[in-house]
């Protein structure tokens, strides 16, 4: 049943690739003198993709075609079979972080990325593996990412499998070997930026965003040519320094709602995550994360709207000039990024046509726009909502609630939804004949609290804010949206946030997995359960359908990890199972499938602190440094999310080996690197003396078991 992957290696040139394109024939159904063997592997073009229908069997791009409505025209698979499903495959990926990446399928083939930008190629009706491929991302890079070293997917074009490599480098592979073909740097490699999404192919040019928006960049979504990788065009997402000539008009307009010197640290805006097509309108649109800092005081002296943070923003294909955008948070400063799924859809509103876009954004409003001129159609909460009472349908802008600025009141603000958002990076999937979107949903509110002794920091986050969880409980469901009526059709309640993408189809089915190790599938016109089976970790990815040899699949990477469960602390444990075991998935009926490897037991943190620092100036120190420095990767009150080790039962805590790791970078190779450059050893000193200090408070008022982060050994 395992399909070992094994690591990359280098792959067998020309009898591997012989035997891969033979292979493809059969899974095909072709004859070896066909016009589609000559074609070879990943032989996609915008024809394919646009073609839903036509090419029901496969999953060509990462929102299946251009307008990323993840539905499928497969109907083998549904609402009154999925009972009979059951385990066809799977494959380990030994990559113990998150997984979010989607599959493609590409004529039996499935192309798939991993945590650390590896790319994998499998049979996707056995899972037998066909080549795999490391980048090599060096470990030290990880002090850059917010949110894990995750990666989103990867694109196929004429032959060719395109990934972003988390250090900034996009990479062109041979679909037929996985041998790299081209790579071209696109980020400033001297400043903090990440790549974790999936990359689009538009007319032949490979469009790809970044990272890196709290930790001190500018952003910007650019164009390659697929074919050797040169550079086509660039759109920035803030401007730059006034007094340089400014690229174009819009970053002239722009530069109008900012104050103050926001271009030293960049402004951040970071394009990395969503993105659509519309080939009748030969526009992209994308959406813009959250501006450095989040705080606007430090940002932007709290003046402005500072566009186009927080906007859903189209441009031309073929130059990449400025069409229009929506700006959902004016002047944001509680981290809501507008980079969730962008879907296109026709809908009658009113009885009129429509050709509208369609995001569930992370400030808890689900938006529809006019996708020709960006005109606000329809904004409506699908969460309980504080920091605004509606949306002025006239200006297109919230309705803000008073004191829930905190840069202006200078006090703690408790925010809903908080940073981690209504709605996520997680996709969500619009199914035409039902007229619902299925929506991974969250309800998690967060308290700002303002720092007083800020400063900017070469290393770690520059948010400008101190971030903490409050009383409220955290929540987590599958919510059906009709955008039309502007209500909720039904729900789906999980144990708490941070579950996975949702796909749906013409079976009338939506599947989606959950953050407690669970995959299901359900009735997309009422929710009714069909199915589930318990996949031993953390779903976060979207599924895929897709059908090779007659038989119809059910596509997902499981694997927990990302943002909620590196920096959410004991709060991540709510959502049920942290144990990593990544893995792909696949699904058919019929199949009866099982998982031998590993044992899914939780494993205790066992904490025997050394006695409370007797300092407590010293504590009370190292707690904002932790933050700024440790949070985001070892867990909000030093409480690990179960991925990264659990600072208050580390041993090196009574040793000196603990200065060597901190400030002399003795385990860099694994990702933890010097911050020497940032913390001096009485800082180090502090740190470590909040930590202990928060081990002897969980000994005393011990909250949820927590997972061993120690590793599975295989």
């Amino acid at each position: 049943m395992e399909s070992y992957t094994g690591r990359a290696r280098a792959p067998r040139r020309a009898v591997g690739a012989l035997c891969l394109l033979f292979h493809t024939a059969q899974l095909m159904g072709i004859s070896a003198g066909s016009a589609a063997i000559a074609a070879g592997p990943a032989s996609v073009d915008a024809g394919r993709i646009q073609d839903g229908a036509g090419e029901a069997r496969n999953w060509l791009s990462t929102g299946r075609t251009y307008d990323e409505q993840r539905y499928s025209p497969l109907r083998g698979i549904n609402a009154d079979n999925a009972s009979h499903l059951g385990l066809a495959w799977y494959a380990d990926l030994y990559v113990e972080r998150g997984q979010e990446a989607t599959p493609l399928v590409v004529d039996g083939i499935m192309y798939v990325s991993t945590a650390w930008s590896l790319v994998k190629a499998y049979d996707a009706r056995t899972g037998k593996i066909l080549w795999s491929y490391d980048p090599n991302v060096p470990r030290n890079i990880n002090v850059n990412g917010c949110c894990d070293v995750v990666n989103r997917g990867v694109a196929a074009w004429k032959g060719k499998i395109f990934v972003g490599a988390f250090d900034g480098r996009l990479i062109a592979l041979d679909a037929r070997s996985g041998r790299p073909l081209w790579t071209t740097w696109t980020v400033d490699r001297t400043k903090p930026y990440t790549i974790t999404q999936a990359p689009r192919v538009v007319k032949g040019r490979v469009i790809i965003g970044n990272g890196g928006g709290e930790y001190g960049t500018r952003g910007y979504i650019s164009a390659y040519n697929a074919e050797d990788g040169t550079f086509a065009w660039r759109f920035y997402t803030v401007p730059g320094d006034p007094s340089q000539p400014f690229e174009n008009e819009a970053m002239a307009r722009a530069a109008k709602t900012w104050s103050g010197e926001w271009w030293k640290l960049g402004g951040g805006g970071a394009v990395w995550d969503s993105m659509s097509y519309d080939p009748d309108l030969n526009l992209i649109y994308f959406g813009v994360g959250n501006g450095t800092e989040w705080d606007q005081r430090a940002r932007s002296q709290n003046k402005g709207d500072n566009l186009f943070l927080s906007s859903i923003v189209a441009v031309d294909a073929d130059t990449g000039a400025y069409a229009w955008h929506y700006q959902a948070t004016p002047g944001e400063e509680w981290d809501y990024d507008a980079v969730q799924q962008l879907v296109l859809a026709d809908l009658a509103i009113g009885d009129v046509p429509r050709k509208v876009l369609m995001q569930a954004n992370k400030n808890g409003f689900f938006y529809v726009l006019d996708r020709k001129t960006g005109a606000l159609v329809s904004a409506t909460p699908i969460v309980p909502v504080n920091w605004a009472h509606g949306v002025d349908m006239k200006s297109g802008r919230p309705m803000e609630n008073g004191g829930i600025r905190y840069s202006e009141t200078g006090k703690s603000a408790s925010i809903m939804p908080g940073p981690v958002g209504a709605h996520s990076w997680q996709p969500m999937a619009y199914n035409p004949t039902t007229g619902l979107v299925y929506i991974p949903t969250q309800q998690v509110t967060s308290e700002f609290d303002v720092l007083s002794n800020y400063k900017v920091s070469p290393l770690g986050w520059n948010i400008g804010v101190g971030m903490r969880g409050t009383n409220v409980k955290s929540t987590g469901f599958l919510l059906a949206w009709d955008p039309v009526r502007q209500r909720e059709a039904w729900r789906v309640p999980y144990l708490g946030p941070w579950n996975g993408g949702t796909v749906t189809s013409a079976g009338n089915i939506v599947a989606e997995g959950d953050a407690a190790g669970n995959f299901a599938v359900y009735r997309a016109d009422n929710g009714q359960k069909l199915w589930s089976m318990f996949v031993q970790s953390g779903v976060m990815a979207a599924p895929i359908l897709y059908e090779v040899g007659g038989e119809e699949y059910i596509a997902v990477l499981s694997g927990w990890g990302g943002a909620f469960a590196l920096s959410a602390g004991k709060e991540a444990g709510q959502s049920g199972n942290l144990r990593n075991v990544s893995r792909v998935l696949a699904f058919k009926l019929g199949a009866s499938g099982t998982f031998t490897f590993p044992s899914v037991d939780p494993v205790r943190v066992t904490l025997d602190p050394p006695p409370e620092p007797a300092d407590a100036a010293s504590v009370a120190r190292g707690e904002p440094l932790f933050g700024q420095y440790c949070s985001v990767c070892h867990g909000g009150g030093a409480v690990s999310g179960g991925l990264t080790q659990d600072l208050r039962a580390s041993k090196f805590l009574t040793s000196d080996v603990y200065y060597d790791i901190v400030l002399g970078g003795l385990m860099k190779d694994e990702g933890m690197v010097s911050f020497k450059p940032v913390l001096t050893r009485a800082d180090a000193t502090a740190v470590r003396n909040y930590v202990i200090h928060r081990a002897n408070e969980d000994t005393k008022h011990p909250g949820p078991p927590n997972v061993s982060t120690e590793p599975e050994r295989r």
